[in-house]
């Protein structure tokens, strides 16, 4: 079975250029084009994802984040959402890695099996990376305003967040 998975991506690319060969298609230029129109892409993708990469950094680097966990514990506490997922809440919207990696470190600390861990888990799952999605997509589309966007995204985060936390108080 093994040996048919490795045989995949070579029959693809068998089939396109069987494809392109039966069509009379000149495989190498549209193979160009595509790169060309990738690198095109990219150039209006990086300016925002770096910018958006940068001020996560300076946003974990500065203390800010611990410090607003620190604020919204007790608030949290109050909704029934375990205090320690808010550096998770936090960092979720702005970049998935972080988030994964605090996940993973409240699982690692709590276990998987705790409110905490469980929690994570479906917080992870439920939400999105708001801004990461908003830079690279609206960079891509080359969209300057984003409206309605943003504050409809990051409400669908706030209640994806709440819902994942009740529905593990609840089931669990």
């Amino acid at each position: 079975m093994s040996a048919l998975y490795s045989l995949i991506a070579p029959l693809i690319m068998a089939c396109v250029g069987i494809y392109a060969l039966f069509k009379r298609v000149d495989i190498f230029s549209a193979l160009v084009d595509g790169a060309a129109d990738g690198l095109k892409t990219v150039w209006r993708i990086a300016p925002p994802l770096i910018c958006l990469l940068s001020a996560i950094y300076m946003f974990k680097a500065s203390g800010a984040l611990d410090a607003l966990t620190t604020a919204l514990s007790p608030v949290l506490e109050l909704l029934g959402i375990p205090a320690e997922t808010a550096s998770l809440m936090l960092l979720r919207p702005f970049s998935g890695s972080g988030a994964l990696a605090i996940g993973a470190e409240l699982i690692n600390e709590h276990g998987a099996d705790s409110l905490i861990g469980r929690s994570a888990a479906v917080m992870l799952g439920s939400t999105e990376t708001t801004f990461y999605v908003m830079a690279i997509y609206f960079g891509a589309a080359g969209i300057k305003r984003s409206r309605h966007a943003l504050p409809s995204a990051l409400i669908a985060d706030l209640v994806g967040f709440v819902t994942a936390a009740l529905v593990v108080k609840f089931l669990f």
